[in-house]
């Protein structure tokens, strides 16, 4: 006996460290049924609006299929498609998102529908395996595309168009059991392996063109085949990917043709920082983590870690967007996170979840999951209108009056149909299982059954999670059952919004608590988990509760944009204040770093917003005559923001009254009677020149500006109504110039319009001349008093590659 006690102790923990080791896996998104507010409204609104507005929306994919087909299928006698890199794409994530739905319940005009989309994509696919319209009926441009057929994929987004096809076929075989897709999928997969890794006459020379893609996604979907098929070849490849890249080819250029853009700046198990396109970045990450658990490898894992937590520590949002730069849509130094001015695409936002969830499933530990659900919960759904067919591509923490609004579908309209496959698998972020270990993930109102040891689990949640903390669980296993069910302490919960080192909160943490059968459990948080590990039988109630009160925020002094500014969540969401519920322009407010505790919280129940809830808390705002005055401020939810009228918003408010502006936009403050110009670029304004805005220098961005972008080599011009006539004294101009494509123009001069309704250039004091000279104003002054009522400023640029931009024009009158 005593030789057999250390066996089978030496038994048992071998056993324990082989569940531990197991890997992790989401139960499926179709054996989850979802009753909750908001994403049960999402899958419906999905399968009503939102899918059907795609399709429509698609149709220039489609057609460019159907050409394709038609031009192989004449020989090359019927017309060629226009080119187009991405946007088969599009197509195919809306293919994916139908397929989803298809799994949850099936839908005969959604199969039709993609039925008639996959026959023509069977039908433009060559006998080879190749699928890319443009080179294979020549209708390309070569600058993007390169001359032929993966000559150019840093740009050319050949093996992320088909990446995206993976992805929609498996979930289509999966719903529907036909393989017609997957079978044009296998056959480009195994085309990509012998082009790439193996050689093919007809491609490169025959010499493998062994290179990774400019556009991460290949890898994804390549392990999607793999999970589907069980086909070790595409693992494989997916791996090879992985490790070529910043290996065999190494862009040397700049911008978006630098090597960091699409993170080839290092082997990526060398790489420690998050770089580049921000996007790319996260389908990247998502993939290493993928492949190590399915490989059991750890090859990446220390670049992870150093990656996510230089992510979480200097270079996320407090909503989860990542990619605060404009110009490469992407990451840029660390705690450079501007809150009017930034980016954060929604496809980030979406890659953000993914990623996370994976190093979740590779390594247990809730922090991840904590990150995917702030993503998810304030990023990914403000990126998705509450109407199901209205999108934001960026996302910005702050707004004036006349920010772009949401968008019924965009040129570039990866961000729709992103959300379009993300929302119906959100079903499937809810539950995972290790064994006989049951994991909550997300929480929402649900139910599902589980397969623990042979044991069928039927579980019940009821929560109104996001809005309530409080989630209670209703075990019904077939027979008494042992299992661990491990429950997500947030982080919210605790002394931090979000994991990582950027955020913190003001006050002391509440206190969760934890009742099983109605009896208060002790337990301890590791790796943000709480398990009770016990028999468990049909009726046992298992009841969270995470109080949700309003808590106030800030954040490192080292993040210029937030210093002395306070933003304020509830739970898991971020709250914002919209002009529309405040009288005005919301930038016109401070709070104390104590209103936190003075909120409050009531139901909304009429208009867009019913159903959710609004806060409203002591502040101060400064009124148009240079007074203040008390005032309650409304916030709502973050992802709920610009559903209603257009006007102001903001996250981040100031915490003096110095940080505060007065409304720029009070008709009594602005300066012109109006402003208009030859072109405006969409991401700009002429309202710019109204406001009473000092600029800091020309690369300014933390004000509004006008630029004349994309029009490159144009000459431009400003008009400027004045309230009434006047006689001008002077004239002051502020170029903008972001040392790129705007630039203070070549010439430029002002012109009068006369009594005869003619423009006159005007004549200017005999010393004076129109300088461009940056970071100050150019001031030039009539040759003698000018009475007028319009004016106009007109500008050429510096060359063909430039236009030209203002941030701020003044006038000088008499009286």
């Amino acid at each position: 006996m005593s030789t057999l006690r250390p066996f089978a102790a030496a038994l048992l923990l071998a056993a324990a460290a082989a569940a531990q080791s197991a890997p992790i896996h989401m139960v499926p998104f179709h054996e989850v049924a979802l009753h909750d507010r908001v994403w049960a409204e999402r899958v419906r609104l999905l399968r009503e609006r939102t899918l059907p507005h795609a399709f429509a929306n698609t149709e220039f994919a489609r057609k460019r299929l159907r050409q394709c087909a038609e031009w192989l299928e004449s020989g090359g006698k019927t017309e060629k498609p226009e080119p187009h890199r991405y946007v088969s794409s599009d197509l195919y994530k809306v293919l994916e998102a139908g397929a989803l739905l298809l799994q949850s319940a099936r839908d005969p005009a959604i199969e039709k529908d993609m039925d008639t989309a996959i026959d023509w994509i069977a039908r433009a696919q060559q006998p080879d395996g190749y699928l890319y319209v443009s080179h294979i009926t020549g209708a390309i441009t070569p600058e993007t595309m390169g001359t032929r057929p993966y000559s150019y994929v840093l740009h050319s987004h050949e093996l992320y168009d088909v990446g995206h096809l993976y992805e929609a076929a498996v979930a289509y075989a999966q719903a529907t059991g036909k393989t017609r897709l997957l079978d044009v999928a296998e056959k480009s997969a195994q085309h990509v392996r012998r082009v790439f890794f193996d050689g093919d006459p007809h491609y490169n020379g025959g010499n493998p063109v062994q290179q990774a893609p400019g556009h991460e996604e290949i890898e994804l979907g390549l392990v999607k085949l793999y999970q589907q098929t069980k086909k070790r070849e595409y693992l494989d490849t997916a791996k090879r990917f992985l490790d070529i890249r910043g290996v065999t080819f190494v862009p040397d250029g700049e911008g978006v043709n630098s090597a960091s853009y699409a993170q080839q700046h290092q082997p990526v198990a060398d790489q420690r920082t998050a770089q580049g396109h921000a996007v790319r970045a996260c389908y990247l990450y998502a993939a290493m983590a993928e492949v190590d658990s399915l490989t059991g490898r750890d090859d990446y894992g220390p670049a992870l870690d150093a990656i996510w937590h230089d992510i979480v520590d200097t270079k996320m949002h407090l909503s989860g967007g990542l990619g605060a730069v404009h110009g490469i849509e992407g990451f840029g130094p660390s705690f450079v996170l501007p809150n009017e001015h930034t980016y954060l695409e929604t496809c980030a936002a979406v890659g953000n979840v993914f990623f996370n969830l994976r190093l979740f499933l590779k390594t247990g530990d809730g922090r991840f999951v904590d990150v995917a659900e702030t993503a998810l919960l304030d990023n990914c759904l403000a990126g998705l209108g509450l109407d199901g067919k209205s999108f934001f591509y960026p996302n910005p923490l702050e707004a004036q009056n006349d920010h772009a609004p949401r968008s019924a579908w965009f040129g570039t309209a990866c961000c729709p149909s992103n959300l379009a496959r993300l929302v119906p698998q959100v079903a499937g972020y809810l539950y995972a299982q290790r064994g006989a270990q049951v994991f909550t993930v997300l929480y929402a109102a649900s139910e599902t059954t589980l397969d623990v040891g042979g044991n069928q689990v039927h579980l019940t949640q009821q929560t109104d999670y996001p809005f309530d903390g409080r989630v209670a669980l209703q075990l019904a296993p077939e027979r008494e059952t042992k299992f661990a069910l491990s429950l997500r302490i947030p982080t919210w919960a605790g002394e931090r919004p979000v994991p990582g080192a950027l955020y913190h909160f003001l006050d002391a943490a509440p206190q969760w608590s934890l009742r099983v059968n109605g009896e208060v459990v002790e337990a301890t948080v590791e790796n943000g988990y709480v398990t009770l590990d016990r028999t468990w039988q049909g009726g046992d109630r298992v009841e969270l509760t995470l109080p949700m009160p309003v808590r106030a925020v800030t954040c490192r002094p080292e993040v210029e944009a937030d210093r002395d500014r306070l933003a304020f969540t509830r739970g898991p969401l971020l709250l914002c204040a919209e002009g529309v519920d405040n009288g005005g322009a919301v930038q016109r407010f401070w709070v104390d770093a104590k209103v936190a505790s003075e909120a409050t919280t009531t139901p909304i129940v009429d208009g867009p917003l019913t159903g959710l809830f609004r806060v409203s808390l002591p502040a101060r705002a400064l009124r148009a005559d240079g007074a203040d005055e008390a005032r309650q401020l409304v916030m709502i939810p973050y992802f709920a923001w610009s559903n209603r009228d257009r006007s102001s918003m903001i996250t981040w408010l100031p915490t003096t009254r110095t940080g505060a502006h007065p409304d720029l936009d009070d008709p009594a403050l602005l300066k012109f009677a109006e402003v208009t110009a030859s072109h405006t670029f969409d991401g700009d304004t002429t309202m710019a020149l109204q406001r009473r805005a000092t600029p800091k220098s020309s690369a300014d961005t933390s004000i509004r500006r006008w630029t004349s972008w994309p029009e490159q080599g144009k000459p431009q011009w400003v008009e400027l109504q004045l309230k009434q006539r006047r006689a001008v004294t002077a004239v002051s101009v502020y170029w903008y110039d972001d040392h790129g494509g705007v630039q203070v123009p070549g010439t430029w001069h002002l012109e009068a319009l006369s009594a005869d309704g003619q423009w006159h250039k005007v004549a200017l004091y005999n010393t004076d001349e129109y300088s461009v000279l940056p970071d100050t104003y150019n001031t030039v002054h009539p040759a003698e008093p000018l009475a007028v009522e319009r004016l106009r400023l007109v500008m050429t640029p510096q060359h063909e590659r430039t236009t030209v931009g203002l941030l701020s024009v003044q006038v000088e009158t008499e009286d």
